[in-house]
């Protein structure tokens, strides 16, 4: 079984997306695959789980097709501080911050899914990136 080369891998990883040209009566439209990536993060696990559960049922609601949740790395953001303000150095208390992250995919949405997740409420602490791709 031959495999290809690293190079030619590489190169096909670079390949811009295709763009389909649709010849109308008076002028050449370019229609691109249109795509939302939603990345959701909060500090509690279970917060991030419902709001993603309640963005995926809003998606297959208007028949899109949803790719995820994915979950990302979480980001741990750790602090050490001194116990005592004066000489007991070796005393010391570490904190930690947890930032929990989601990436949802849908593809193709129309235009009435974008306007429900725009007026979608979720609850504080989550939020949300939304990219048109």
């Amino acid at each position: 079984m031959a495999t290809k080369p690293r190079k030619a891998l590489a190169k096909a990883a670079r390949t811009k997306p295709v763009v389909v040209r649709r010849r109308t009566s008076k002028s050449v439209k370019e229609v691109l695959p249109q795509k939302l990536r939603i990345r959701v993060r909060a500090y509690e696990h279970k917060i991030l789980d419902t709001s993603v559960k309640q963005i995926i049922d809003t998606a297959l609601r208007y028949d899109a097709k949803v790719i995820g949740p994915i979950p990302l790395p979480t980001e741990i953001t750790k602090y050490t501080v001194n116990r005592s303000p004066f000489i007991y150095k070796n005393a010391r208390e570490q904190f930690e911050m947890r930032v929990h992250k989601r990436l949802i995919d849908i593809e193709n949405p129309s235009g009435k899914l974008v306007e429900a997740l725009t007026n979608m409420s979720l609850p504080s602490g989550v939020s949300i990136d939304v990219k048109m791709m």
